[in-house]
């Protein structure tokens, strides 16, 4: 069996190590920070509980499967919950409604109810193609690590595939073909914006994410989605993977274009038999390995041409209701209220990198006694997209960050949410934050956005050129977010089973 080391205790390090470990490898993360878990995180202000990453689970099922293939039941470790209505949409117009869990049917009645029969028809017609676009992309591009473009065409049956994911076309492209209702395009704009990227450029495929939420359901964590992470900790510990904090990478060691091991900060240098990088590859390509490598120019390459994802700035609201009187807003667990120019936000974020005045606002207000201590009290996640931290050519997220979350206060008071009133607690987190403390360039969430067709090609391939390195997490492949990085901690795991005939592969289970 190998030493691995990995790089990072981020969802996707914890979950690679974890299946390694029960391979039988002897496995060491070294992570910069004073904690587990990257991005996802749950973070304890005074009496409240914010996730301050993924407020949301879908696909439970990636989980589940890591869970019982390394010793465990997911459902023991942590505490899902369904999260029903899974969405509340609000539009500057006055008109809102919900998007009911697990129930497409539920979901057409409601919008049918709002806006109407033929746009719950338009609806259900998309989530039908988003269906097809699933079946035909799961298998060849998430569930496997991507071969090159060849290789497709190589493969049976995928000109029809080709075809039915169309990707020529954008996924605003491919909502107008279905339906010219701007309350309907904007909530599927906002799918663009789960992995950074920009609706008028992304690919269509992107709509298989409302597919998935509709089909595979809207999930919550007891205590919050930062327990995925402790409960992931955990898993490692019992199978003897060794976690060091406050241990930062400086280097990976490379003899003969081969990876032997990593470089700490401290200048301690450690040996393994394989590498897996959970760090941004961004930083992984052009930080942690020597410049004198040439293995990996075709990678620096691929992440110069790639739109950098957008990053967002956050709201951590502690509420405490006891302090008015009177009525207060019912929030459902997550709530979006559109402002009435989407497209000004896309604007602002990747064309001229500038604060976006008014933005799309989102909103998680978990209905988890859990997550507060005492009475009447409620703690708000706020989210707004934003561009990345780039003092030279963009934002100083630096300057003055303060008063542009005083404005977005101002909004919330102004949608009738009393906010102002019940302020006990008020924190704010920017791209620069984000950069400083989970070492993402710029603050970008999901490293590379998916603007273009080719931009899943973009991504840094799980198994790296460099030989015995392999790169998992939000910005390798299949992508951002929990279940994909959960997938990509399977796919490295395997390749390094393939590698050392260690595994037999299963892939049946989604």
């Amino acid at each position: 069996m190998a030493r691995v080391v990995v790089i990072g205790a981020g969802i996707g390090g914890l979950a690679s190590a974890a299946r390694l470990a029960k391979y039988g490898h002897e496995v060491s993360i070294y992570e910069a920070s004073n904690q587990i878990g990257g991005k996802c995180r749950t973070e304890w202000i005074g009496d409240y509980a914010f996730d301050t990453g993924p407020s949301l689970l879908t696909l439970p099922a990636v989980f589940r499967d890591l869970f019982i293939r390394t010793g465990k039941r997911f459902e023991t470790e942590v505490g899902l919950k369904g999260v029903d209505p899974a969405f509340a949409y609000h539009f500057a117009d006055g008109v809102s409604f919900d998007f009911p869990n697990l129930s497409l049917p539920e979901v057409c009645n409601s919008i049918e109810k709002a806006l109407g029969k033929e746009a719950a028809d338009e609806w259900h017609a998309l989530m039908q193609k988003a269906e097809h676009m699933w079946d035909a992309s799961r298998g060849p591009f998430i569930e496997s690590e991507l071969p090159s473009i060849a290789s497709l065409l190589k493969r049976k049956g995928f000109l029809k595939d080709l075809r039915t994911i169309a990707p020529w076309k954008s996924l605003r492209g491919f909502t107008a073909d279905a339906t010219s209702n701007p309350y309907l395009q904007k909530i599927v704009d906002r799918y663009a914006t789960y992995s950074g990227s920009d609706p008028r450029k992304a690919p269509a495929v992107l709509l298989t994410i409302a597919f998935v939420e509709s089909t595979f359901g809207a999930w919550h964590l007891t205590g919050g989605l930062g327990t995925l992470a402790t409960a992931l900790e955990k898993r490692c510990v019992d199978l003897s993977v060794k976690i060091h904090l406050n241990s930062p990478v400086s280097q990976i060691l490379v003899e003969n274009e081969t990876a032997i091991g990593v470089t700490l900060e401290s200048g301690e240098v450690i040996h393994a038999e394989k590498v897996v990088a959970n760090a941004d590859a961004d930083l992984v390509y052009n930080s942690l390995i020597p410049s004198s490598v040439k293995s990996v120019r075709g990678e620096r390459k691929k992440l110069s041409k790639a739109d950098r994802s957008l990053a967002g700035f956050s709201l951590l609201l502690g509420l405490d209701n006891s302090r008015v009187s009177g009525d207060l807003p019912r929030m459902r667990h997550h709530n979006v209220f559109f402002p009435s120019d989407y497209d000004q936000e896309f604007e602002s974020i990747f064309a001229k990198n500038e604060v976006v005045e008014d933005p799309t606002i989102y909103i998680c207000a978990p209905d988890d006694s859990t997550m507060v201590k005492g009475e009447n009290k409620e703690a708000w996640f706020v989210l707004v997209n934003a561009p990345r931290h780039d003092p030279k050519n963009g934002v100083d997220w630096n300057a003055n960050p303060r008063e542009y979350a005083e404005k977005i206060i101002a909004k919330l008071d102004s949608f009738g949410l009393r906010v102002s009133e019940r302020l006990d607690v008020m924190e704010f987190r920017t791209p620069a934050d984000l950069e400083a403390t989970v070492r993402a360039p710029g603050g970008s969430i999901y490293g590379t956005s998916s603007n273009g067709p080719r931009a899943a090609f973009m991504r840094a391939s799980n198994r790296s050129p460099l030989k015995n390195l392999y790169c998992v997490g939000g910005s390798a492949h299949p992508g951002g977010g929990l279940p994909l990085v959960g997938m990509s901690a399977e796919l490295v795991a395997e390749a390094i089973g393939r590698a050392d005939g260690s595994t037999s592969i299963d892939r049946n289970h989604h």
